[in-house]
């Protein structure tokens, strides 16, 4: 993961994308939202991202290997991950 999160910004959410299946604007949201959380230094935030990636992949992915999560189903499943794990 070390090496992962300090890699440039287009590299990352290429990763994202490829391991994921999350396109660019859904991790512009998550990153934007865990920053709001407080989350203000990239490489825990970066970290933080894949954890919740993780998670997600984990608990909620379908066999398509694409996150999918409806209208305002993003929100849920971050603050769903954020207080029960982070906070």
């Amino acid at each position: 993961m070390e090496e992962t999160v300090n890699i440039p910004d287009l590299s990352f959410i290429n990763i994202c994308n490829e391991k994921y299946g999350i396109n660019r604007g859904v991790y512009n949201t998550i990153d934007a939202w865990f920053y709001n959380q407080g989350l203000h230094q990239i490489i825990k935030r970066r970290q933080t991202i894949l954890l919740f990636l993780d998670y997600i992949k984990e608990k909620y992915m379908t066999d398509n290997r694409r996150c999918k999560f409806g209208h305002g189903g993003l929100t849920v499943k971050l603050e769903e991950y954020y207080f029960s794990n982070v906070s």
